[in-house]
Formats: structure tokens, C-alpha cells, sequence
């Protein structure tokens, strides 16, 4: 079996703090990204290079948290915290591909051929559901972090504190 520490502490304690750091600025990068075009410039690859970051962050914080629960115990409140965890994977799926979608779409299309002879209309579209996908998903990503996060925080400190 995987030993998750590292210096006697839990990876899933130290990989949690970049998910929760990085899932918000990610979906700050993929909205900015599809909305203002001085961000869009000056953000180039980072967005989705963020956004590939996650995808392959969540599951090993999932992976380092399952042996966590190994080692502590199945409680209802790190029952209902595992549950929520595995939710977080499809966001930030979701982001990246957005991210992606994004970078390709502003960064390169408009230099081939065939992106030159798209109409107008067209491009507004695409342009509208880029913002769209970016919003959803960076709302969604960000809501399920805090959601996680908050039954991490009571699956921990919740029978320590006095009521």
C-alpha cells in the first residue's frame, strides 16, 4: 500500500490546500479568459495548463484521502465528505475543456484559414457559449469546493468544539 505523508503529515491535509487555492483561481482564469481579451492575452496557456493541473490534482487528493480514512476511521461525517470529494473531478474536467476550448478558440483559430472565413454571427455564438460554459462550470467547480470543504472542516472539528 501507497504511504500518503509526507514529514508525518497526511498528503491529503497538504494536497487540499492547493485544490482549495487553485479550483477559484482557475475559474477566475476561465472566465476572464472568455469575457475580457487583455486577460485573455496576457493569460494564454496558463488557463488551461491550470485547468490540467486539477484534473490531475483531484484524484490524487481523492486517492491520498481514501488511505486517510484507512488510518482514522469511517465516520458518518467522513462518509458524507468522501462522497462529496468524488463530485469535484467532473468540475474540473469541465474546466479544463472550457479552458482548452478557450485558448484554442482565441489563440489560434482566428490565425487558420478556415477560422478567417467564419461569419461574424457564427463567432458571436461560439463566443457566447464559451462565456456561458465558463461560467457554469466555474460556478459550479467553486460552489462544490466549498461544499467539500465545509464537510472536511465539520468531519474534523466537529465534535471538538462546545456547541
Amino acid at each position: 500500500m501507497i504511504e500518503y505523508q509526507i514529514g508525518g503529515l497526511p498528503l491529503h491535509i497538504l494536497l487540499i490546500h492547493a485544490v482549495v487555492v487553485f479550483v477559484p483561481l482557475t475559474s477566475v482564469a476561465v472566465v476572464l479568459h472568455a469575457i475580457w481579451p487583455a486577460a485573455r492575452r496576457r493569460l494564454g496557456f496558463v488557463t488551461p495548463a491550470a485547468g490540467f493541473l486539477l484534473v490531475v490534482l483531484v484524484p490524487i487528493t481523492v486517492w491520498a484521502g481514501e488511505w486517510l480514512k484507512d488510518i482514522v476511521g469511517a465516520t458518518p461525517a467522513v462518509e458524507q465528505h468522501e462522497a462529496l470529494g468524488r463530485t469535484l473531478l467532473p468540475w474540473v474536467v469541465g474546466l479544463f475543456l472550457v479552458g482548452l476550448a478557450e485558448w484554442l478558440w482565441y489563440g489560434l483559430v482566428p490565425i487558420t484559414k478556415w477560422g478567417k472565413g467564419l461569419p461574424p454571427r457564427r463567432k458571436t455564438v461560439i463566443r457566447w457559449v464559451l462565456i456561458v460554459l465558463a461560467l457554469f462550470f466555474a460556478i459550479g467547480a467553486t460552489y462544490d469546493v466549498i461544499l467539500i470543504g465545509d464537510s472536511g472542516a465539520r468531519a474534523v472539528w466537529g465534535g471538538i468544539l462546545p456547541q
